[in-house]
């Protein structure tokens, strides 16, 4: 087993149309403003840019996101990750009764030395760690996309 490797998928029902879910979770610049995990974006180009990310745990993650495929028509944004994490995202956004279901899919390799040093025992800490991230990343898009 890689300790290093993984692969998350969390899922996000919200009270919002799937087109503005869309056009929210497309404006990777705007994530700081409603992901307080999400630190600092810096755009590179037009599909490229630089992300830093911190959540409980005392260290920062920097990413290089390059977009591989945006389709509005199937709800899919799609980036290679590079830096400390190397891999794959993706979201996916559907319809369903009261607003959008959101799928988030990545599967990322640490490259981190720290993290890569702290593998075997952190693992489980690291994968919670995740899941508060995500957990409120819904919450913080929920409340961004009332307020728009």
């Amino acid at each position: 087993m890689d300790w290093n490797h993984y692969r998350f998928r969390t899922l996000w029902s919200l009270p919002a149309p799937p087109a503005a879910v869309y056009a929210a979770l497309e404006r990777a610049e705007d994530y700081p403003r409603w992901w307080r995990q999400v630190r600092e974006v810096t755009r590179l180009d037009d599909t490229t840019g630089v992300v830093r990310i911190r959540s409980v745990l005392p260290y920062d993650m920097t990413i290089t996101a390059r977009e591989v495929r945006r389709d509005p028509g199937a709800g899919v944004l799609e980036i290679a990750l590079s830096g400390d994490m190397e891999g794959w995202a993706r979201w996916t956004v559907t319809p369903q009764e009261a607003g959008a279901l959101v799928r988030y899919d990545q599967v990322v390799d640490v490259r981190k030395p720290l993290l890569r040093r702290l593998a075997v025992p952190c693992r489980p800490v690291f994968r919670g760690n995740h899941r508060l991230m995500m957990r409120a990343g819904a919450r913080g898009l929920a409340r961004h996309l009332e307020a728009v």
